[in-house]
């Protein structure tokens, strides 16, 4: 049983990407102010985790606080279908219930991927801004295929310089690695995935049925 390729909900995991092709646009910088306050879109009302809000923040804080609101405005801005077909082109295919069409949703998990594909993205990041494709064998063919454009350098170097600066979990080992953790909604899947110039390394945790499993969130079991 491959869980590797299971297909799961990315919790936080995606709002790099949101904020990196803000970047790329010239949307935000990493200190741009931005509002994390009460907001809705039609009948869609983001929250933080801890149900808080943090008022004017930096792009830069925003993200290494993992806030909810500033994405998914951020991400109305660059437009959901777009990201959808940006991350699709670098090779992460994200998996949407029959009938669905990309919303603001997928910015706080609410799409499918897998964690081979979601660290090879991560892995694009540390390179960049352009993925390769995993190979399990050394005379895989597709060793051979063209590098994929993610993002363009600076918007991954900005990427990757804010998620350096996140918090290291409590029990880290020393070391600096820029990483991401998610939480699914009902604690189904614990999230982190990372690079520290060497290797990109992606950490799932859950349940293989998909019940939940009260308290489980990435930072806590995943990082």
């Amino acid at each position: 049983v491959d869980m590797s390729l299971a297909v799961r909900s990315p919790g936080s995991t995606l709002k790099p990407f949101i904020y990196g092709l803000g970047f790329e646009d010239g949307l935000i910088h990493p200190e741009t102010m931005i509002e994390d306050r009460p907001v809705r879109f039609g009948s869609y009302a983001p929250e933080n985790f801890d149900l808080s809000f943090q008022g004017t923040v930096t792009v830069r804080r925003a993200l290494q606080m993992s806030l909810n609101v500033p994405a998914v405005v951020t991400l109305e801005a660059i437009r959901a279908s777009r990201l959808t077909a940006r991350l699709s082109d670098a090779g992460l295919k994200l998996a949407l219930p029959k009938g669905e069409v990309p919303g603001l949703a997928m910015g706080l998990g609410g799409v499918g991927v897998t964690l081979l594909d979601l660290t090879a993205v991560y892995a694009g990041l540390a390179r960049g801004g352009n993925t390769v494709a995993l190979i399990e064998r050394r005379d895989d063919a597709m060793s051979n295929a063209a590098p994929r454009r993610l993002l363009d350098p600076v918007a991954a170097w900005y990427v990757g310089n804010i998620l350096l600066g996140t918090p290291p979990p409590e029990n880290a080992a020393g070391g600096r690695i820029a990483y991401k953790t998610g939480t699914s909604y009902g604690y189904r899947d614990a999230w982190s995935v990372g690079f520290d110039g060497k290797r990109t390394i992606g950490v799932w945790v859950g349940r293989p049925d998909g019940a939940p499993i009260p308290g489980l969130i990435g930072r806590g079991a995943a990082a």
